[in-house]
């Protein structure tokens, strides 16, 4: 009987352990949340086309909403959104966010990091030296400053330059509304660069009038991202929303 009863005990315990083992195998990990980066002349709504899309997924997202000052206000702003995230964090950056998310992006919490059409510095190095040695984008004629040192685009840059492939009235809206930038923050440099340690995604723009596509390939290469080509111009998440969505998905998907 003691024989008997110390089999049954032990055969219990092992379809228990083998029970709980197939629980835990069939639990996937959880989804990582997407923290989402606007760039220069823009707000957090400039992913309004791309944030159902990934809802619709399931996945949670979160636009930061820059204050543009300099890059370490940003990046301070970038880093609440990712702590106040449950778990992995997938960071998306577009034009002037990709360098936020180059330095922001070293947070524990961040997987991976996705750039739309965005400046991706190496360490040291700031935005404006992104464009050295590459064809001068025509959007970067159309700046205009004020007296305190904020820059805005014009009319006509927005139209014509930052968002060709949009209609009229969308770009007058985007003009409206856009998030003037401190010049200065241009010139701060990274003194980190999370695409060295982080698997990283680019979603890159043929059509750009604000960053060369030459530079955005040479800044893709360097951090040994997976690139995706686009025909848009400088806002392929207003303009493609649907690649860019995917984009990130596959990010996501690839981080469990």
């Amino acid at each position: 009987m003691n024989f008997a009863r110390r089999l049954l005990v032990a055969t219990a315990a092992a379809s228990a352990l083998a029970a709980s083992g197939l629980a835990s195998a069939a639990s996937p990990a959880p989804q990582p949340s997407v923290v989402i980066v606007h760039g220069a002349f823009a707000d957090g709504s400039d992913w309004a086309k791309v944030i159902p899309l990934l809802q619709r997924e399931g996945v949670q997202v979160t636009a930061v909403q820059n204050p543009l000052s300099s890059l370490a206000d940003d990046v301070a702003a970038a880093r609440r959104a990712i702590d106040a995230q449950p778990g992995k964090v997938v960071l998306v950056g577009h034009s002037w966010g990709g360098t936020v998310i180059t330095e922001a992006g070293a947070a524990d919490k961040v997987a991976a990091l996705v750039y739309i059409a965005a400046f991706a510095p190496d360490v040291g190095q700031n935005t404006a030296d992104q464009g050295k040695g590459f064809p001068t984008p025509s959007g970067l004629a159309h700046f205009k400053a004020d007296a305190q040192g904020w820059l805005s685009l014009t009319p006509t840059g927005m139209r014509d330059h930052f968002a060709q492939d949009l209609p009229a009235a969308t770009t007058a809206v985007m003009t409206a509304t856009q998030g003037p930038i401190q010049a200065k923050a241009f010139e701060q440099p990274v003194s980190v660069a999370a695409w060295k340690s982080k698997p990283s995604w680019y979603l890159l723009a043929s059509a750009d009038r604000m960053i060369a596509p030459e530079a955005q390939a040479a800044m893709a290469q360097r951090a040994g991202a997976k690139v995706t080509r686009v025909g848009s111009s400088h806002v392929p998440q207003q303009s493609q929303p649907e690649a860019v969505a995917k984009l990130i998905l596959d990010a996501v998907r690839q981080s469990r």
